[in-house]
């Protein structure tokens, strides 16, 4: 196995620049999620490395090997889409080896690897059947489990869970985990969807735009974000965002109607400033305030509770315990200075 190195990377089409200079390691064995919002350039980075889309500028390396201008049959990727792309009239043993018969494979080889792969992913009482008479989920083992016997040097993975429904997606989470686990493989991984990045990756790189805004381990992003957008990106719900002005020391929040204190060094008095805190930092008191409690979502050990600031701008408070907060209550609320964020208002970067 080996790694991925990525140096001035850009991508264009035509005079549309769309990849801006990417510079990026992702380590040998190392699982690595791309992640970031529709159109910001993950897929694309992705087809890239695969070698489907041409690198318009700089260069792409696999292992030791520059692959820029290789063709993706020479580059030791197999690639796992978000359609399983199945052929239909063949059973799942052949679909599975079909890349290694069309390259004059032996068969006693290609019964061996496919073999391998099955039991990797618990596909064996699978193998005689057809891919109508299979589950999203197992249609998604079996194209995984193609990628498996090709034994490539990289995995790349296209957003492949996002056609399964919400059990199926779990599931498929824990069985591409324990699959990276058991092979050690290098994996680069595409989603949009941040609970997959943050439960997945060994590194995650936040996308905005085409440029990479941070790179990081899954918690080094949740507690030490670079920018505004990697805190409200990472981590769900997402971040609360209250817009302040600096006054002596403190943070003036008109949305709360009081200044709040922040461990941080704050920029001189006057300065327009970004509050941001996690929903799960807030302390809700019932009873006190001048807050309306306007939804409450109860998913069981966990509330959601949303509340309209004195501003109008909404906020979203984690309860837990018996005691919550129900709709209409007047509450109030506190959190600790080391758990507020500062942003610039007008670069959106950290203030620490």
């Amino acid at each position: 196995m080996t790694g991925v190195t990525l140096e001035k990377t850009i991508k264009r089409y035509g005079d549309v620049q769309v990849i801006h200079g990417i510079d990026l390691q992702i380590e040998d064995g190392e699982f690595c999620v791309f992640v970031g919002p529709s159109g910001c350039g993950k897929s694309t980075l992705l087809r890239m490395i695969a070698g489907l889309e041409e690198t318009s500028e700089g260069s792409i390396a696999i292992g030791t090997r520059d692959v820029t201008r290789a063709d993706p049959s020479e580059r030791g990727v197999a690639m796992v889409f978000q359609t399983y792309a199945l052929y239909p009239h063949m059973t799942v043993a052949e679909n599975m080896g079909f890349g290694l018969k069309m390259n004059g494979v032996p068969k006693t080889e290609i019964r061996e690897k496919v073999k391998m792969a099955s039991d990797i992913l618990k596909l064996d009482e699978y193998l005689k059947r057809k891919p109508a008479n299979l589950s999203g989920g197992q249609r998604q083992r079996v194209a995984i489990g193609r990628a498996i016997v090709r034994g490539p040097e990289v995995f790349l993975f296209d957003e492949p869970l996002s056609n399964l429904d919400a059990e199926l997606r779990v599931e498929m989470r824990v069985e591409i985990a324990r699959l990276h686990k058991e092979i050690g493989a290098t994996m680069i991984y595409v989603t949009h969807d941040q609970v997959e990045a943050m439960t997945l990756a060994d590194k995650i790189v936040v996308l905005r735009a085409g440029k990479i805004e941070q790179v990081g381990a899954p918690l080094e992003l949740y507690r030490d974000p670079d920018n505004k957008f990697v805190a409200g990106f990472i981590g769900s719900p997402a971040m609360n965002f209250l817009r302040g002005t600096v006054k002596g020391g403190r943070i003036n929040v008109p949305a709360l109607g009081r200044d709040v204190e922040a461990d941080v060094s704050l920029p001189a008095d006057g300065t327009d400033v970004i509050m941001g805190v996690r929903p799960e930092h807030i302390e809700v008191t019932v009873g006190q305030g001048q807050m309306k409690a306007e939804l409450s979502e109860a998913l069981g050990g966990v509330s959601y509770l949303h509340l309209d600031t004195l501003s109008g701008e909404r906020i979203i408070c984690e309860e837990r315990g018996d005691e919550r907060a129900r709709e209409g209550d007047t509450v109030d609320i506190t959190f600790e200075p080391r758990r507020v964020m500062v942003f610039d208002a007008a670069s959106e970067a950290r203030i620490r």
